[in-house]
């Protein structure tokens, strides 16, 4: 097998759908190439070839021959912004130029003055005109028509041509005009719907500051190899991910996890490129760098996202292919019924399959980018048109609903329960005076269920206490002598055998009810004896991510006929989270699940034409998110698995941005219908009117410009409603 090689190349020129096409056509075309993927969001193709067969210069061959060019990789920084302020002052005014010529033609047209100028001025000279101002326009035809293929301004060529042959020279110019305006238009568009990758782009740092030899220096982002030491400086991006090995600073990580408020990071902390550290320097030992990084891998699955399809877009693909062909029959027509070239050349030239192309990619790019920039990973638009019309959601329990670590949420004294007081019950430890003495017992524990109990003490201030004597029973639970005490923390099976019965204290009713109420609650229970006594329980759980009830609600209102809880815990602990979720309506749940049993229920559900959705911690729940209709993965900032797995990754732990990418799906989906239904009503208008001789060729000329403007109108307002 020939050794295959991944190329990148950026195109200029495209402004459409039908662009990409056209290119990815001819590349695909070249003898050694397997796959091609060209994007419109940033005007790149991804090409996958054999480096013996096919050259740089072969795809420049083949970009040019589909009528568009490889852009320079000299441009520097500073030339394309100052190109890109130049094109947003030409468009402006373009806009006012277009407002009156438009304004200029109907007057014109009204009063006759075009037939007059037209008489007046030579014909050669007005061709002349034509042929000048719509060079760049016909060279594409004529490159398009040489391969065999018609593009979108293929028609409107043929109505100059018309136009020409009955002597309108005046009616040919206003048609190139407005070509040449559409070509303005559709670049803004596009313009405008890439500008929010873009602006992710652009945050990625491009030099950093490495320790070498005892010194530091700056290079460029690429030089930096993994294991070295970055040096970050308070108000400076961090230009790789890594961990933290010296100094402390707050990190705000919104470029990755679009969330605003800052994050304290310090020795042990990871941090990701492109989040900015301030109120302090940071040295951090790189992992990953450029691509390989969290921003770097986002940046790329947002540009990707373009070649996931959904199937209202590769019906628009379709139907814009149909198209072209079906009006220029409709012009033939024409011309045989009513013998009147002026109503045929307008046939040609209101078509506009572009607003066709446009309809669907733009709001989906907008959409996508608006989305990353509030830390919502979608893959492609074809997972926001399932999503949109989704009906059954699952919900993975541990790291998802819940947050994955478990904390001591009750202590409970031999006789009382106490909640951080400081009552004692005949001579027995308060409930501190318990939990310290159980923290320090576990001091040297590595068991999570013993960081819990510390963590517990740290934050009530407590002392933890040096033991002597630290065993660790595995499966069992630990004892140690802390101070003069011997402590003893486990099961409850394993302390009663510690104790002859006659030592151990009796347990009195309220306790042996308070300990039976917190086993029902799906809590797990750590026994502490105290120098032969049963003195306490600590009841630690996987508690609930405060903001999920609220997100649950929100869910339900958003019409999903299925919400259910799939966990591989007890069916106690499934109950009470099911409860702790919906007092009133508990969700429906299933508990002992293996990945296997997940993805059985996955697929039951899609066997009964059911849309799913699968929320995870993109871990231990890869195989039923790949399986679900749409996968969700939280929390999936630095998570290789969480991004390869889930078809939309939320890059911060908030389950409140699960009901707003469905949001945002549907929305997108109703804003893509409003274009497709507006593109169709305003292109059968427009035939119909040019048909029956209602519709000058000078005002179809200038009417085909309008319905890009109203897909960037109603596109826009994605960006506008979506945290811009």
């Amino acid at each position: 097998m020939a050794l295959q090689q991944t190329v990148q190349v950026s195109v200029e020129g495209m402004d459409c759908a039908d662009c990409t096409r056209h290119v990815q056509s001819e590349i695909a075309r070249l003898p050694g190439v397997s796959s091609v993927e060209v994007y419109l969001s940033t005007e790149k193709a991804v090409v996958q070839l054999d480096p013996d067969a096919v050259q740089l210069e072969d795809i420049r061959g083949a970009v040019e021959r589909a009528g568009y060019r490889l852009a320079s990789t000299e441009v520097s920084d500073e030339r394309q912004s100052a190109s890109n302020d130049f094109t947003r002052a030409a468009l402006k005014m373009l806009g006012l130029v277009f407002g009156v010529v438009l304004f200029i033609i109907v007057v014109g047209e009204w009063l006759g003055l075009f037939e007059t100028l037209t008489t007046r001025v030579p014909w050669p000279l007005g061709l002349a005109i034509v042929l000048i101002a719509g060079y760049p326009v016909f060279r594409n035809v004529v490159k398009a028509s040489l391969g065999g293929r018609i593009i979108s301004h293929t028609l409107m060529t043929l109505g100059v041509i018309a136009a020409l042959a009955i002597g309108e020279w005046a009616t040919a110019a206003v048609v190139v005009f407005f070509m040449r305006v559409g070509d303005y238009v559709e670049s803004y568009t596009a313009e405008r719907a890439r500008r929010a990758v873009k602006d992710l782009a652009a945050l990625a740092p491009q030099k950093a500051r490495v320790e070498r030899h005892d010194q530091e220096i700056e290079v460029l982002i690429e030089q930096v190899e993994p294991g070295e030491i970055v040096v970050v400086r308070p108000g400076e991006l961090i230009p790789v991910d890594g961990e933290v090995i010296g100094g402390h600073a707050t990190v705000n990580q919104a470029a990755i996890t679009g969330e605003s408020m800052p994050v304290e990071s310090g020795p042990g902390s990871r941090v990701f490129a492109a989040t900015l550290a301030s109120l302090g320097g940071l040295r951090v030992r790189a992992t990953h760098i450029g691509g390989d990084t969290t921003f770097g891998r986002v940046i790329r699955l947002v540009e990707e996202a373009e070649a996931h399809r959904g199937d209202v877009q590769r019906l628009a693909d379709r139907f814009s292919s149909y198209y072209l062909p079906v009006v220029a029959a409709i012009g033939a027509l024409t011309f045989l019924l009513r013998r009147d070239p002026l109503a045929t050349a307008a046939v040609l030239v209101v078509a506009c399959s572009c607003s066709f192309a446009l309809a669907t990619p733009i709001a989906m790019l907008a959409s996508i980018g608006a989305g990353a920039r509030q830390g919502l990973m979608i893959k492609g638009g074809k997972y926001l048109e399932t999503l949109a019309r989704a009906d059954v959601l699952l919900i993975d329990k541990t790291g998802t609903l819940t947050l994955g670590i478990p904390q001591i949420t009750d202590i409970l004294v031999n006789g009382s329960v106490f909640h951080n007081g400081k009552k004692s019950d005949n001579g027995r430890p308060t409930s501190e005076e318990l939990l310290s003495l159980a923290a320090s017992a576990e001091r040297y524990s590595e068991h999570p269920l013993a960081e819990a109990i510390r963590e517990a003490a740290r934050e009530r201030g407590l002392e933890i206490h040096e033991p002597e004597g630290f065993e660790a029973v595995p499966g069992q639970g630990v004892r140690a002598m802390v101070g003069l005490r011997q402590v003893t923390v486990g099961k409850r099976a394993w302390i009663d055998r510690q104790f002859s019965p006659e030592e151990g204290a009796p347990e009195t009713n309220g306790f042996a009810v308070q300990t039976g109420e917190l086993e029902s609650s799906g809590k797990t229970l750590l026994w502490v004896g105290v120098d032969g006594d049963t003195a306490g329980v600590l009841a630690a759980a996987d508690t609930l991510r405060p903001e999920t009830p609220q997100a649950i609600r929100m869910l339900k209102e958003l019409g999903f006929e299925k919400i259910e809880l799939l966990t591989g815990d007890n069916q106690r602990s499934a109950a009470w989270l099911a409860a702790s979720l919906d007092a009133q309506n508990p969700l429906p749940y299933r508990a002992g699940l293996l990945p296997e049993d997940k993805i059985a229920v996955v697929r039951a559900y899609q066997a009964k034409g059911h849309t799913v959705v699968m929320v995870g911690d993109g871990v231990n729940d890869a195989p039923a998110l790949a399986q679900a209709d749409v996968g969700i993965a939280m929390g999936a900032a630095g998570s290789d698995v969480a991004i390869e797995a889930a078809h939309i990754a939320l890059m911060r732990e908030d389950w409140l941005l699960v009901p707003q990418a469905i949001r945002i799906a549907r929305r997108t989906m109703g804003i893509v219908r409003g274009n497709l239904a507006f593109t169709v009503l305003y292109n059968l208008l427009g035939l119909s009117l040019a048909a029956f001789g209602f519709l000058p060729p000078i005002f179809a000329a200038a009417a085909q410009s309008l319905p890009d403007l109203g897909i960037l109108a109603n596109s826009a307002r994605l960006l506008r409603t979506s945290g811009k």
